[in-house]
């Protein structure tokens, strides 16, 4: 590991898996419960328990990968094997989940749908959790490691604009809707493949031949992690936000296609919110340097609360118009939202390193990707139910609790989520000073031991 700086080439290789990783979570959040719902034909609820089905298993492949890969010692590191070997099943299962199957009645396409997420969120761990514990490993600086990934989200906001334009119009190429989610998962998937390709091929991990396989077992590495009071604080933060931003991109084709009649313009409306985004991440790394990471990433909330609560109040009134400049404000914090927490979680395993001896990236960033589809998948899963108490009907006129019902998902949930995650970050303790303690702790652990081998 290193505190210089790191060569453009590495930052890029390593930002660019990242274009595929939002990739995935953008399809997955902006469009897996409308397919479900409108193209498999499943009930709202249905859709939503065939999603939280699917995330219990993540509760044992997501910490299981993590404390697999730990334990990897190989000539091409710990995490990119995974990496290499998971790139063709993450393109296989995104494929399978998007083509609908020649299955009818709800029970045998919930089955279908449970097994279909579940297959294709184990390939995304197999994947993501590796690559998401490189970040600690390439550098230990403090402000060097908002640069990396300041790279990474770079490359995840032009992921996140795939995901958000790309979907209707390659869907719109096919002769029916559901031939076209067949040809977008292909296409998407292919992306997610490659790019992960790319930064195995690109960057090099730290040589761990003579580090110290962990000897403890899987429930007390997991448990371990629940003692680093920093991480956890952070780790239900960003698993909030994650859900008060599902809550808004999994209804927003709901609000334009049933509020405003218009499908067609949620590809604009996504865009404005990710183009703005992708501007506001540099940004928001200078501000990060003045300010501090914690500060930056309240801003973040603050915009999302208030722009969730602005389309709640007037959009259904005041129209397309009102709906897209509220993008532009949301989009402020998306992309201030981006860099933050994946500055901070490097901060919290060095602490963790330096107060117990030992070094456990997988552990932390496989409950840490866990805990990031929890969020996701809670706000599907509300969102499925909700929708379906409203009398929601898809492909239908909606009933006015049903438009409520839309209304709640894209306003007033997301910004109650953002307001307790802007709350609970309050408490986070490690800021540059108090980084810079934990560094000076870390030498002269390390000069010791080194005088007591001499």
């Amino acid at each position: 590991m290193t505190s210089k700086r790191l060569p453009l080439r590495t930052k890029l290789g390593f930002g660019i898996c990242d274009l595929g990783g939002n990739l995935f979570f953008t399809a997955m959040g902006f469009w897996s419960l409308n397919y479900l719902t409108d193209v498999v034909a499943l009930p709202a609820a249905a859709a939503g328990l065939a999603v939280m089905i699917s995330k219990l298993w993540d509760a044992v492949t997501d910490p299981m990968m993590g404390f697999i890969s730990d334990r990897t010692r190989t000539k091409l590191g710990r995490r990119r094997p995974y990496m290499l070997w998971g790139a063709l099943p993450l393109l296989l299962s995104m494929w399978f989940f998007f083509t609908k199957p020649d299955i009818s009645g709800v029970v045998g396409l919930t089955v279908w749908a449970t097994l279909a997420l579940s297959l294709l969120n184990t390939a995304y761990t197999v994947v993501n959790i590796p690559y998401n514990s490189l970040t600690p490993e390439l550098t230990d600086d403090y402000n060097e490691r908002t640069s990396l990934n300041g790279f990474r989200f770079g490359s995840a906001v032009f992921g996140t604009m795939l995901g958000a334009g790309a979907v209707l119009p390659i869907v719109g190429l096919f002769a029916t809707r559901a031939a076209g989610f067949s040809g977008m998962g292909l296409v998407l998937g292919t992306v997610m493949a490659v790019t992960a390709l790319i930064t195995v091929f690109s960057v090099k991990e730290p040589d761990h031949s003579a580090t110290e396989i962990p000897k403890e077992g899987f429930f007390p590495t997991y448990l371990a992690v629940f003692k680093n009071k920093p991480y956890v604080i952070l780790l239900v933060t960003y698993a909030l936000n994650l859900a008060g931003l599902t809550f808004m991109q999994g209804i927003i084709a709901y609000y334009f296609s049933y509020v405003y009649k218009n499908e067609g313009m949620t590809t604009m409306a996504m865009l404005m919110l990710l183009v703005v985004a992708m501007v506001c991440i540099p940004i928001s790394v200078l501000v990060s340097k003045r300010i501090g990471k914690k500060r930056t990433y309240q801003i973040a909330f603050f915009f999302i609360a208030t722009g969730a609560l602005l389309i709640f109040l007037f959009a259904h009134r005041l129209g397309i118009g009102f709906f897209l400049g509220v993008m532009v404000w949301a989009g402020i914090g998306v992309g201030f939202g981006y860099v933050s927490p994946w500055a901070m979680v490097p901060d919290t395993v060095e602490y963790d390193a330096v107060r117990t001896g030992k070094r456990k990236e997988g552990a932390f960033y496989g409950m840490w990707t866990f805990m990031s589809k929890v969020g996701t998948s809670l706000a599907i899963v509300i969102s499925g139910f909700v929708l379906d108490l409203g009398g929601y009907v898809a492909n239908a006129v909606q009933g006015p609790e049903a438009i409520f019902a839309i209304r709640l998902l894209i306003g007033v949930f997301p910004a109650l989520v953002m307001v307790a995650a802007g709350v609970l970050v309050e408490f986070y303790p490690i800021d540059e000073k108090a980084y810079e303690g934990i560094m000076a702790e870390k030498a002269r652990l390390e000069a010791a031991r080194t005088a007591e081998a001499g």
